[in-house]
């Protein structure tokens, strides 16, 4: 139980370093254009990283994911609001998945 317990003072003074040092480092704003350009890119890096990995595997059929995610590429590319995006997308990957378990 000790073990646990050294590990998660482990964990969060790394996590916590990490966030930290950052404000601890740079004590002035960033004029740089390019780094600023780079650290703007940064969450929707981080928000892809994490959702479309996993959207590859959330019907369970490879096909009908793939599809949804390109039907709900297609329309975020054309400027469709986020809730449209969302709910077309399901729709497709759901009709798709049915269609092909009848088969």
């Amino acid at each position: 139980m000790t073990d646990f317990f050294i590990y998660l003072l482990i964990l969060a003074g790394s996590t916590y370093l990490i966030r930290a040092i950052p404000f601890v480092a740079i004590k002035r704003n960033i004029t740089n254009v390019y780094v600023r350009s780079f650290l703007s890119y940064i969450p929707y890096a981080v928000l892809v990283a994490m959702t479309v990995p996993s959207a590859f595997y959330a019907t369970g059929n490879l096909a009908s994911s793939v599809i949804g995610l390109f039907v709900g590429g297609v329309f975020a590319f054309r400027d469709k609001g986020l809730t449209f995006v969302a709910v077309v997308s399901c729709g497709v990957a759901l009709l798709v998945d049915l269609i092909l378990t009848l088969i």
